[in-house]
């Protein structure tokens, strides 16, 4: 097997070296998750996940490398066009036109180009919120998000404020979730001898390893089990409890609105398929995509697809509406984003700006294209007290795939 070892610290082969400050960084956090594997023989790797992401100053989300953009790890829809954030917008503006209480609020909220740019949509459109909320954990986003408002809508940032929880009960307004679900800590299970375990992570020469163990968790075995009922042989998956939590404690402090969840993943039926057998966790570090969540503590992002039919149905359990099921592509044409562009390319051929007009085409693609984010991301709609038809979802709306006839 070829692989790189640089100072003692192991690197899969094709994958980047760190440089020496990011090897120590991460020989940290790799410590402080032995010391925690040591005093208790294993630790299931939802936990390994939390403290891989979320470590206070040496987590990946909690300490202060670049994630996103060109010299981050990964680019996610707002950084690829603001065209993007307009769309959400106005599906912001629908709901928020009808309610007496308008507000935002945006979890993880990036580098904050999604909120600029939606802010400045809104002002055009003369439908700003009162408020814009950005619940956001890691101090030095804060810092990014701040920067980047300041840069391109200065004159907003008044509208903005930043939580270090969710608001206090009878918050009215919209919800937005982009690519938040996905990188919540998901428990790992694997089908072997038609037994299904969770996978737990523990020490072999001093290395992080995998081994199977039984969950005392009754609710997670039960889950595992029924989902394990109609799978092969050396199945391995996940499940996110995190996600399907969030969602109950969301609509416990929403009075009335609109909660949008965009991000990548399936159906359950097409999500526990039986050819997806490796399951869909996957890690990102510096443009490259790799599966394995063990290395590179702290340096890199790992991810799960979203099962959206297990997300309604806890929705549905604690009393919000599902309003909407569709894919990126068709959302996004569903708020606009065919005059959009044509007002952009219109604009540039005014200005003669054929390089502007081929980079919006890219970003298009990008945004629309099933091959691209298209149809692997999907945007679904969680509603209380609303009663009318979101614009979003008025070219298809895809609610009867969450729940195909059995």
């Amino acid at each position: 097997m070829n692989n790189t070892h640089h100072s003692k610290y192991y690197v899969p082969a094709g994958l980047p070296v760190p440089d020496a400050d990011a090897i120590e960084h991460s020989q940290q956090l790799e410590k402080f998750i032995k010391n925690e594997i040591d005093s208790r023989k294993s630790i299931p790797f939802a936990r390994f996940m939390e403290l891989a992401l979320y470590t206070p100053g040496l987590g990946y989300y909690s300490a202060g490398s670049r994630k996103l953009g060109k010299y981050g790890d990964f680019t996610t829809a707002p950084e690829i066009s603001p065209l993007f954030s307009r769309c959400v917008a106005k599906q912001c503006e629908q709901v928020l036109m009808r309610l007496e209480e308008n507000n935002i609020l945006e979890f993880g909220a990036g580098t904050g180009k999604m909120a600029s740019d939606i802010l400045l949509e809104l002002e055009q459109s003369n439908h700003l919120p009162e408020n814009y909320y950005i619940l956001e954990t890691s101090a030095d986003l804060r810092q990014q998000q701040k920067m980047t408002l300041e840069k391109h809508a200065s004159h907003l940032t008044k509208l903005v404020q930043w939580l270090d929880q969710p608001p206090p009960k009878n918050f009215e307004g919209v919800i937005l979730a982009n690519e938040l679900l996905d990188a919540m800590p998901v428990h790992l299970f694997q089908i072997r001898g038609n037994i299904a375990n969770e996978l737990h992570v523990t020490l072999a020469n001093d290395q992080f390893v995998f081994k199977e163990g039984e969950t005392d968790d009754a609710y997670l075995q039960d889950r595992i089990s029924k989902i394990a009922k109609n799978l092969p042989d050396n199945y391995l998956s996940e499940i996110n409890i995190a996600a399907e939590a969030w969602v109950r404690s969301t609509q416990s402090f929403l009075k009335k609105g609109l909660i949008l969840i965009i991000d990548y993943g399936h159906a359950e039926y097409e999500y526990y398929h039986h050819q997806r057998s490796s399951g869909t966790l996957m890690c990102h570090y510096r443009h490259h995509t790799h599966i394995d969540p063990l290395v590179l503590v702290g340096l890199q992002d790992i991810t799960a697809h979203v099962n959206f039919t297990a997300i309604a149905e806890r929705a549905d359990d604690c009393g919000l509406d599902v309003s909407g099921y569709t894919t990126q592509a068709l959302f996004l044409f569903g708020c606009g984003l065919e005059a959009m562009t044509q007002s952009l390319m219109d604009q540039s051929l005014a200005n003669q700006a054929l390089i502007q007009q081929l980079e919006t085409g890219q970003q298009i693609k990008k945004l629309t294209l099933p091959s691209e984010m298209g149809e692997r991301f999907k945007v679904l709609a969680l509603t209380k007290q609303l009663n009318f038809d979101l614009v979003g979802f008025r070219l298809a709306d895809q609610r009867a795939r969450l729940f195909p006839a059995q």
